[in-house]
C-alpha cells in the first residue's frame, strides 16, 4: 500500500480534503494532471459555512490576512442582499480561487504535503482491499481509498462509469477579471434593451493596490462555442452596449467561457471510489456555491475516511457522506436553476420573467427573505437527517467550539458534568468539556446528539464507532 487514501485533483476541494487527512492522522498523496498551480482566478466568493470550516481547522485568519478580501452578502440572481440582514458571525468574502489555492499549498508544504503534479490518470481499479490507479507517466499508485476532486470533466468519473444525470451546457458567457474604469465597488447587474447583460463583482485589488473586478457578460447572439477564443473587444462591446462610454476596460487578466450545464452524479460513492466537488456536481457560478459545495463535501468526507482508516469507523459511516452531501448538491443545483431563470441569464427578456423578477426584487425587500436566501446561499441552511431531536444543523461557534474542532475530534459538551463516564469510552475520539449546553458535535461541526441522556451512548457509538 503506497498511501492510506489517493486524492486525484489538487483544486480547493483536493487540497481541502489533504487538510482533513492530513489533521485527522492518516497519510495521502495528491496528484494533478497540470504542470504546475493554474494562476486562473475562477471562483471569487466564500460563504459564511466555507468560512467557518476553515476556522475549525485555524486555518480562516491566515488566509484573509494574505490580501484586501472584501466582506460581502452574496446575492441571488444577481440582487444583492444587504450584509446587515444575513446575521451571520463571519460574512462571506471575496477571496479567488487563486489566492485559496495559493495559501493551501504553502500551508500543506509545511507539513510535508505537495501536489505530485504531470500525473494524468489513465487507468483505475479497485478490490476488496484497495484501489490500483495508474498515471500516463508510468506511476501505479495503490492506496486504501480514492477520492475524486478532478473536475466537471472528471477522469476518475469516467472511469467508474458513474452515471452524471442532468443536463449539457447549451449557451455559454464570459466570466473574466478585469481592471475597470468608472465602474463602483459594489456589486450589480445591469441589462441593455437587446438583453445583453454584464455583472460586475469585486475582487479586492491586484498586488499594487488597484481593484479588481469580476466581469460577467451574457446576452442574446453572445453564446459561441467554449473553445471560442475570447478578445478583448469583445468585452467592450458587451460594455459599451450596456453602459455606453460610462465604463472602460483597463486591463483584461484572465477570461473564459462558461455553461449552464447542470449535473449531478447519481451516487457519490463507489466502493472505495468517492466523488467530490464538481467531479460530483457542476452548476452555473451564482452565488459563489460551487467551489464552497467541494470544500465542505471535503470536510464531510475527510473524518469518515480518517476513521475508517483507523479502524474504528461504524459500519455505514463512509454511506452517509453521499447520504448527507448528494442532497445539498441537489439543493444547489435547484437554487441555481432558479436564479439563472429570474436573472433572464440567456436574454431573453421574455415579458413573463421580467414580470417574475420584478415581484421577486420585490419579496427580497423583506428582512425574513433577505435571511432566508442568504441562509440558502451561505450553507447555513443546511441540515442533514440523523436520527435524534435537535441534530443535523451545524453547531453554533460558541464556548471556543472552533478551537475545540482543531483537533480534527469529536466534541461532547457536558455542562452538568455528568456524562464522564460514558465518555471516557470514546476519550481518544472523542474530547469532552463542561461548559455550554449538553451536544455532541462531530469533527466537521454537526451536531448529531443533544440533550436526551439516554440517546448519548447510541450516538456516540453511531458516529463514533465501538467504544475502546
Amino acid at each position: 500500500m503506497n498511501t492510506d487514501v489517493l486524492i486525484v485533483g489538487a483544486g480547493p476541494t483536493g487540497l481541502m480534503m489533504a487538510e482533513e487527512l492530513r489533521v485527522a492522522g492518516v497519510s495521502a498523496v495528491l496528484v494533478d494532471k497540470l504542470p504546475q498551480r493554474s494562476d486562473l482566478s475562477r471562483a471569487g466568493g466564500v460563504q459564511s459555512r466555507t468560512l467557518a470550516a476553515l476556522d475549525q481547522r485555524g486555518l480562516m485568519e491566515p488566509l484573509l490576512a494574505r490580501g484586501d478580501f472584501p466582506k460581502s452578502a452574496g446575492h441571488f440572481a444577481g440582487i444583492q442582499l444587504p450584509l446587515d440582514n444575513v446575521g451571520e458571525r463571519l460574512p462571506w468574502r471575496s477571496v479567488p480561487q487563486v489566492d485559496i489555492e495559493a495559501f493551501f499549498e504553502d500551508h500543506l508544504a509545511v507539513h510535508g504535503i505537495r501536489a505530485r503534479r504531470n500525473h494524468e490518470l489513465v487507468d483505475l481499479a479497485q478490490d476488496g482491499d484497495s484501489v490500483t490507479t495508474t498515471f500516463a507517466n508510468g506511476t501505479t499508485i495503490r492506496s486504501r481509498y480514492v477520492v475524486a476532486a478532478d473536475g466537471g470533466h472528471s477522469k476518475v468519473r469516467s472511469l467508474l462509469r458513474a452515471d452524471f444525470l442532468g443536463r449539457p451546457g447549451t449557451e455559454t458567457v464570459i466570466a473574466a477579471d478585469v481592471r475597470l474604469a468608472g465602474a463602483g465597488r459594489e456589486m450589480s447587474h445591469t441589462w441593455s434593451d437587446d438583453g445583453t447583460w454584464v455583472a460586475l463583482f469585486p475582487l479586492g485589488t491586484d498586488p499594487q493596490g488597484r481593484p479588481l473586478t469580476r466581469l460577467v457578460v451574457g446576452g442574446p447572439g453572445r453564446s459561441v462555442p467554449r473553445d471560442t477564443p475570447i478578445t478583448e473587444e469583445e468585452l467592450r462591446d458587451g460594455l459599451r452596449t450596456v453602459f455606453g462610454d460610462r465604463v472602460q476596460l483597463l486591463e483584461l487578466r484572465y477570461s473564459r467561457r462558461i455553461t449552464n450545464a447542470a449535473r449531478q452524479a447519481a451516487r457519490y460513492r463507489h466502493g472505495r471510489v468517492f466523488l467530490a466537488g464538481d467531479a460530483a456536481h457542476v452548476h452555473l457560478p451564482l452565488g459563489a456555491q460551487g467551489m464552497n459545495t467541494g470544500i465542505q463535501d471535503a470536510v464531510n468526507l475527510g473524518w469518515k475516511l480518517g476513521a475508517a482508516v483507523h479502524g474504528w469507523a461504524p459500519a455505514r459511516l463512509l454511506d452517509t457522506y453521499h447520504d448527507e452531501r448528494h442532497p445539498v448538491g441537489a439543493a444547489v443545483l435547484r437554487n441555481v436553476q432558479a436564479q439563472s431563470l429570474i436573472m433572464d441569464w440567456l436574454g431573453t427578456r421574455d415579458p413573463d420573467v421580467l414580470a417574475t423578477r420584478s415581484l421577486f426584487q420585490d419579496l427580497a425587500q423583506l428582512p425574513a427573505v433577505q435571511r432566508r436566501l442568504g441562509d440558502l446561499l451561505s450553507g447555513t441552511a443546511i441540515r442533514y437527517e440523523m436520527p435524534g431531536a435537535d441534530t443535523g444543523h451545524a453547531a453554533p461557534d460558541v464556548d471556543g467550539l472552533h478551537e475545540l474542532l482543531r483537533s480534527g475530534r469529536g466534541v461532547l459538551f457536558d455542562p452538568a458534568d455528568q456524562f464522564g463516564k460514558i465518555a471516557d469510552l470514546w476519550s481518544d475520539r472523542v474530547d469532552r468539556v463542561t461548559t455550554g449546553t449538553p451536544i455532541l458535535v462531530r469533527p466537521d461541526g454537526y451536531v448529531c446528539w443533544a440533550g436526551d441522556p439516554d440517546e448519548l451512548e447510541p450516538a456516540l457509538g453511531r458516529w463514533f464507532g465501538e467504544p475502546r
